[in-house]
């Protein structure tokens, strides 16, 4: 049997339970995407620039580890501008634990957060004024 597959199967009187490392990063994702404050997730740094992810790829800018009873999350973000990055960062570490822990019975250790960048509103779009006519 493949060790990597038995570390994440719980088995009980019925069967077992397999819980993808998949499912853990969407949950992760979600949890943290919920916090005010948090403009996206991060997919890594593009050539020195963070890239911002759009809303469904909940499992982009995550990455966790799964062991038998536990797990751990490194969170790639991008926050608002003004907001207060260590409470926003608290905010979304234990939202996420709290998601983790409830949906999955896993115990997680340990909530990462990387800020990788900063999103500004979009600018409105002004109507420019026809000099010549």
């Amino acid at each position: 049997m493949d060790t990597a597959t038995d570390k994440k199967t719980k088995s009980t009187a019925l069967g077992s339970i397999r819980i993808a490392d998949e499912v853990v990063s969407i949950i992760a994702g979600l949890a943290a995407t919920e916090i005010e404050g948090i403009a996206g997730m991060s997919g890594g740094l593009v050539g020195g620039i963070a890239e911002m992810l759009g809303r469904k790829n909940f499992s982009k800018g995550v990455k966790v580890e799964v062991g038998e009873q536990e797990a751990a999350v490194d969170l790639y973000l991008i926050v608002k501008y003004g907001v207060r990055i260590p409470d926003i960062a608290l905010n979304v570490q234990e939202n996420v634990k709290k998601a983790i822990e409830t949906m999955t019975g896993l115990h997680v250790v340990e909530v990462n957060i990387h800020v990788q960048g900063v999103g500004f509103p979009p600018e409105e779009q002004k109507e420019e004024v026809v000099r010549v006519r």
